[in-house]
């Protein structure tokens, strides 16, 4: 009676089969394989080729899938486990680090076993189930069954097989023991259901092992490699500023070296020359920040601690301490009973206006606390909101805490960080800027960032008061906005709060420039860009009104919400797009591929609580696409755009978003803990060409709210060096993910901060 290879339960060996039947058995086979090494003919041409490329697609289904940079990464069904599972979640990522290498073994297997008996064959299938087994310890019970039967055919398996095997537990040792500290979710599903898409072949034939080595190399997951393994000392900063350090605005020593203040210079930026790289403290009692929209009202006094404004301006309803708690009435200097009456008092006086339809992203200049910037978002309109970091205590540091976008910023001698015609309103309400002085130098700036058709809302005592101050600005204000043909569209007065607004509309033609009888303020020459903005000087001149409808400026944008997904008029067909389509259908891509990554991945797949998120920055913004996707939550984006990066900022405020230019080798003009979530799309790989990555990482520990999350998309080298910073600083790791030396990486702040001090003299008074 015919035997199988084992007769017995207990594993023991069948004695019936003689000595020399054993020796002509091994025999045989010895010559089989010596006849296959042997073989020049062709892999293709090999008859058991169908079995081995079943082999190689079987693996590739448990190979994470490919990171697209063009499209969803992650599948729908992606979760985030439970805590109580992070430490399954732990082991699968190691398991996930190491898929590539496991097929290089197993090809190997392949190859030996592919000329032998039925038996061998069914060799070939237990490697693939041991293999299959390796590269995913998260399906333990499945694999269990797998391994009962394979462990049936390993005893009969050569001692090359074991050789694999004991490489195979040296590879996944060295990977568990890099990957292990790794906190992740549980990518699985999205692994899974994207695997389709793949294919490991290479037309039909085998590749060699030179080839294979080289790719594998490649494609293999660095989750702290060698290379990337520096460690980093990280210091806390010594500063006068102490918890609200912002580098550019408390650079203490180049302010002393000022040769003059008197146009707000000790307000603009002044950069170290060598950024910072400790970390900022923070203040004592710090919590958790209060969810939007209950923070719009009510902060904690222990997160920003500050109470000269709460006593400066509480009669005008701006801020009062309530206990534990800072209050915001939602009052201001000119609408003290509440920012909503105000908005309403503004539409009333103007239809036209019409908050979020015709008009959609302003700029409120001199903010204050940014209660009539954070009230707008009821009548779906964005307000950018500035003010100086001045006497005025942390003013903007109360909007950013309270969830409302605003940046400190001073209009002083230089031009504004925004390309020109892109706000549908300015507004000014007591924002204490001279327009009028030096030619209007500073009025004429608002008029390069207003769209042609747009308004400025000015509500100051000039409008509506008599005192012999107030009509001598009102007087020259007259005089000038007449010279820059503006249009007085409106005056009224607002009996509730006792105060009054004039509204100016900007020309949509060149028609009033052309007929004046004298040319002040002048026009700019023609060689000046209106876009040109990274410390440039301002100057007091205007630059005409676009008449091409084919150009930028020359149409009112579509209505919102449309113009969110429209392409911008002006985008040319003829013209190359930043991922090389034509520029409409590059803009079109770009936001498709934004929403398949929000829905698929960052929505459900990376276990983030998105009501604790409510201040976002993407840190490299190309279209806005990532923002424009995230539009149904309760959010704010702000769309930063690189100084090497392509210039599609105008792009990003055409679809009714808002955003900024910044140089990533320097500090950010916000204060400290101000945002809930970083995206970085590709930025560090682009910074670390120009500046160091750890004052960037400085940086980002800097702007980032403790348990706040940063997304890193970028090269697993990159990713490798990121994730090892973020591990240096104590952050938790919470999903790595990487595919064809393209990555992601998801890491949360923690509140750690490092004992050890480093002074910064430029910094202390």
């Amino acid at each position: 009676m015919a035997q199988g290879k084992y007769s017995r339960v207990d594993g023991k060996k069948s004695s019936s089969c003689s000595t020399a039947t054993i020796i002509v058995v091994v025999g045989v086979c010895l010559v089989g394989v010596w006849m296959f090494m042997s073989s020049s003919a062709a892999p293709g041409q090999n008859s058991d080729l169908p079995v081995i490329q079943e082999s190689k697609q079987k693996e590739s289904t448990k190979v994470s899938s490919q990171f697209e940079d063009n499209s969803g990464d992650l599948s729908s069904d992606d979760s985030a486990k439970d805590e109580s599972n992070q430490e399954n979640t732990q082991n699968e990522e190691s398991s996930t680090n190491e898929n590539d290498t496991n097929t290089e073994d197993e090809s190997k297997s392949t190859e030996e076993n592919s000329n032998s008996n039925e038996s061998e064959n069914s060799n070939s299938e237990s490697n693939e189930s041991e293999s299959s087994n390796t590269n995913s310890e998260s399906n333990e019970s499945e694999s269990s069954n797998t391994n009962s039967e394979s462990n049936e055919s390993e005893n009969s398996n050569s001692d090359s097989n074991e050789s694999e095997k004991k490489e195979e537990k040296v590879e996944k040792d060295e990977t568990e023991e890099n990957s292990s500290d790794n906190k992740t979710e549980d990518l699985s599903a999205a692994t899974q259901s994207e695997i389709s898409k793949e294919t490991n072949t290479q037309n039909g034939a085998f590749s060699t092992q030179e080839a294979e080595s080289a790719t594998e190399k490649q494609s293999q997951k660095p989750s702290i490699s060698k290379k990337n393994q520096e460690v980093y000392q990280w210091k806390t900063c010594n500063v006068s500023a102490g918890p609200d350090y912002i580098p550019c605005l408390d650079n203490l020593e180049a302010i002393r070296h000022l040769h003059g203040r008197s146009h707000y210079e000790h307000r603009e930026r002044h950069c170290p020359t060598d950024p910072p790289t400790c970390l900022v403290s923070l203040p004592v009692g710090y919590k958790t920040p209060i969810k939007w929209p209950r923070s719009r009202e009510q902060i904690w006094y222990s997160n920003v601690p500050h109470t000269k404004l709460a006593a400066v301006k509480g009669h005008q309803n701006w801020v009062k301490v309530t206990g534990e708690y800072l209050s915001f009435p939602g009052g201001g200097t000119q609408f003290k009973n509440g920012a909503l009456h105000y908005i309403d008092f503004i539409q009333n006086t103007l239809p036209d206006i019409a908050w979020g339809k015709r008009t959609r992203v302003i700029l409120d200049v001199g903010c204050g606390v940014a209660s009539f910037g954070g009230y707008l978002f009821e009548r779906d309109v964005v307000a950018f909101s500035f003010a100086p970091k001045d006497e005025h205590e942390a003013q903007v540091q109360f909007a950013l805490e309270r969830g409302i976008p605003a940046i400190s910023a001073v209009m002083g001698t230089k031009r504004l960080p925004f390309p020109s015609k892109i706000f549908d309103v300015v507004h000014c309400a007591r924002c204490r800027v001279p327009w009028h002085i030096e030619g209007g130098k500073l009025l004429l700036e608002l008029n390069r960032v207003l769209r042609p058709g747009g308004y400025f809302v000015w509500s100051a005592t000039p409008v509506y008061q008599n005192k012999t101050e107030d009509v001598e600005i009102w007087e020259a204000m007259s005089k000038l906005t007449k010279a820059m043909c503006w249009e007085l569209v409106v005056i009224n007065n607002d009996k509730l709060n006792e105060v009054g607004a004039a509204i100016y509309r900007k020309p949509t033609s060149n028609e009033c420039y052309e007929s004046r009888q004298q040319n002040e303020p002048p026009l700019c020459d023609k060689k000046d860009d209106p876009d040109a903005v990274w410390n440039v000087q301002l100057e007091a001149c205007m630059h005409k009104v676009p008449t091409d409808e084919s150009v930028r400026g020359s149409k009112w944008p579509e209505m919102w919400p449309q113009r969110l997904e429209s392409p911008p008029y002006w985008l040319k067909s003829s013209e190359v797009g930043v991922y090389g389509k034509p520029a409409p259908e590059d803009f079109t891509s770009d936001y498709e591929n934004w929403k398949r990554v929000v829905a698929k991945s960052y929505l459900t797949g990376l276990g983030i609580d998105w009501s604790t998120v409510r201040n976002v920055m993407d840190m490299r913004s190309i279209y806005g696409g990532f923002a424009a996707a995230m539009r149904d939550l309760k959010i704010w984006v702000m769309n930063v755009v690189p100084l090497d990066s392509p210039d599609t900022l105008p792009i990003i405020y055409e679809r009714g978003l808002f955003g900024i230019y910044h140089d990533w080798c320097e500090s950010f003009s916000t204060y400290p803990r101000t945002y809930d979530l970083l995206h970085a799309d590709h930025l560090f790989s682009d910074t670390k060409k120009r500046c160091k990555l750890q004052s960037l990482m400085a940086e980002v520990d800097r702007i980032l709210r403790p348990e706040g999350k940063l997304i890193v998309r970028d090269n697993i080298e990159t990713i490798a060096e990121v994730e090892n910073m973020a591990k240096s600083l104590n952050w938790i790791v919470r999903m790595t993910y990487n595919k064809d030396n393209e990555g992601m990486l998801c890491v949360e702040k923690s509140f750690w901060r490092p004992d050890e001090v480093e002074t910064l003299s430029y910094a202390i008074e």
